[in-house]
């Protein structure tokens, strides 16, 4: 299916009038159709999708069944369908109002701000529309011309026509004046804060809410200044890119364009008539008719008279993410920009008996600060990534077990993102660091990568075709837990024989005391290995095998390119590095006459595990 023909959510606010029932074709019955919600999945009033296979479902259930995916590469980085699409017929003045930004909305309200254009489809003669201030006021002034009805002194008020576009930032006090019917194309949001209503009353025969103090909080007092920054598009900016297609049947009968992984294209038709096609698919158009192509749905093409409104969402402009990563003892975060290079490091004790929303809750204020404290707008950042010790649930964004933090099904994403206006990704922690390693470090020339992390345990991730292995089922990959030895020494995961028990910073230093019968750091046993000290040469020979089986074990399996190490025993790695070499040569599967992976030593450090996760 390429293209879905949709039906609009109808509204019938007391300012509105009948032109889009008697003009657009709308269906609807009532006697007021104040605005036709034409491409909506906001849970106060979806469009409904009225053609093929989900036919009589709203867009909103398209979406449940089908997943974000839909809509397009350059939209994950929102959490919901990040546009609304609307008719708006003002027979009398709307409410003066202002819509909040995406930070301050998500902590009042629990959904997105509002940024918002118009497109003017008609006005009678000398109508005007409200778009923010005459001259700079003060705070003080702006409260006190609210209580005083004198507010209207002070607006700046535009007169429109016909063709006319207005762009409105969030913060930007506005109201469309009566007689005007516009198209609007905002973020998909119904946060309005109204400050001044004309003294109207609702149905039940009471004044409307006022949101006085919401309004003072929000609202930019200086004038706006027009801006070309759109050219050549009719509005351009990180929610939506809005382009006008004209054709007028003769010198321009025919249009073609293609729908692309990077973005869905809605198609808002504002006059004419004719066919619209896709993949065999065709469905006529007229006046007042709305469009939805997922991405990815290839060529498409408009013949006939139209003037219409094509939206798609580009990429961002200098997007930034943040990558976390918690441990038991520390919680480190930072800001990543394009190039994968972290701007700003924070760090901070986990304190991981206190209980997880209270870990939660700091994390997401720092996330916060650290944005803050390097002047980047919230809207900047396009996801917000975690690695977790222990076994995660990255479809629904919990950790089911944590022992290191001792967290069980805590839903880490959910409640994060009560906080943070953006995606939200989690993982395991090894999986995060062999990620960074993969797209930052050591890794960056290869698409297929393991690493193994050898430290207190033995962790690691597998990265095939520049992603997360995961499995089909929940868990991810335990390179450490592989039984190399049968009936082998006991592991801390209760089984016998694991690579964990043999190749562990701790079980070097237990073999390295038993031969040596003292207690031995890592130093003292490598610098006697190159001593030539047979004992110690014994010691890291033996550790060498047991590591080479389990990297061969895992080579056969996944034919991996490049096999990393990291963690506290990379740093001797180089002692070790050409012997491992040599056990691939010999025992992975086909030997000399098939490829043997690179092997190298991680580079990023503790860093890998932030550019990993800001990576999800």
């Amino acid at each position: 299916m390429a293209i879905f023909k949709l039906k609009p959510a109808c509204k019938d606010y007391l300012w509105g009038g009948h032109r889009l029932v008697e003009e657009y074709g709308v269906e609807y019955d009532g006697a007021i159709l104040a605005e036709a919600w034409e491409l909506s999945a906001h849970p106060a009033g979806a469009s409904t999708i009225t053609n093929g296979k989900y036919s009589g479902k709203t867009l909103k259930e398209y979406l449940e069944i089908e997943g974000l995916e839909v809509l397009g590469t350059h939209c994950r980085r929102f959490r919901e369908f990040p546009i609304l699409t609307k008719f708006i017929d003002a027979k009398d003045n709307l409410s003066i109002q202002v819509h909040p930004s995406n930070a301050y909305a998500l902590k009042n309200e629990g959904q997105y701000g509002k940024t918002e254009m118009w497109y003017v489809l008609d006005a009678e003669d000398g109508a005007f529309l409200y778009y923010g201030f005459k001259q700079e006021i003060s705070k003080e002034e702006f409260a006190q011309r609210i209580r005083e009805n004198t507010l209207l002194e002070v607006l700046n008020a535009v007169p429109v026509k016909k063709g006319d576009v207005l762009f409105i930032e969030s913060g930007t006090l506005h109201a469309i004046g009566k007689g005007i019917l516009i198209a609007e194309i905002q973020q998909n949001s119904n946060v309005t804060y109204r400050i001044y209503d004309y003294g109207r009353v609702g149905a039940d025969g009471k004044k409307r809410d006022l949101h006085i103090e919401k309004a003072l909080a929000v609202t930019n007092r200086i004038p706006i200044v027009a801006s070309a920054e759109s050219y050549p598009h009719v509005a351009d900016c990180d929610y939506f890119t809005v382009d006008k297609l004209n054709l007028d049947g003769k010198l321009t009968y025919r249009v073609q364009g293609n729908v692309n992984e990077k973005s869905f294209l809605s198609i808002l038709i504002l006059d004419g008539a004719g066919v619209i096609s896709s993949k065999g698919e065709k469905l006529s158009y007229k006046k007042g008719d709305s469009f939805f192509l997922p991405a990815n749905s290839g060529d498409w093409q408009i013949e006939g008279t139209c003037d219409a409104l094509l939206t798609t969402i580009r990429e961002k402009a200098n997007p930034i993410r943040v990558g976390v990563n918690i441990g038991s003892s520390e919680i480190q975060m930072g800001v990543v920009n394009e190039q994968n290079q972290l701007i700003d490091v924070k760090k901070y004790p986990t304190n991981p008996k206190r209980p997880a929303r209270e870990i939660i809750d700091e994390t997401a204020e720092n996330i916060l600060k650290l944005l803050a404290e390097n002047n980047i707008p919230l809207e900047q950042c396009v996801g917000v990534g975690v690695g977790v010790p222990g076994t995660i649930d990255r479809r629904k964004g919990t950790v089911v077990y944590s022992n290191n933090i001792r967290w069980e099904d805590v839903q880490l994403t959910k409640t994060l993102g009560e906080v943070i206006p953006c995606p939200v990704r989690i993982a395991n922690d090894a999986d995060c660091a062999a990620l960074g390693e993969a797209v930052a470090g050591a890794g960056k020339n290869f698409s297929d990568v393991v690493m193994f992390t050898l430290g207190n345990g033995v962790g690691g991730g597998i990265i095939l075709n520049g992603e997360i292995f995961e499995g089909g089922i929940m868990g991810g990959s335990e390179v450490g837990h592989q039984v190399i030895r049968v009936h082998g020494r006991l592991c801390t995961c209760g089984r016998k024989g694991c690579l964990e028990a043999y190749v562990s910073v701790p079980a070097l230093l237990k073999a390295a005391a038993q031969v040596a019968g003292k207690e031995m750091t890592l130093d003292e046993i490598f610098t006697l290995a190159k001593n030539e000290n047979v004992e110690m040469m014994e010691v890291v020979e033996q550790y060498t095998l047991m590591l080479g089986q389990g990297i061969v074990n895992i080579v056969n399996m996944f034919r991996p390119q490049l096999i990393l190490l990291g963690g506290a025993m990379s740093a001797y790695a180089k002692d070790f590095i050409e012997p491992l070499a040599d056990i691939l040569k010999e025992d992975c599967f086909g030997g000399v006459h098939a490829p043997i992976p690179q092997i190298a030593i991680a580079e990023l450090g503790s860093n890998a595990g932030m550019i990993g996760a800001a990576n999800l």
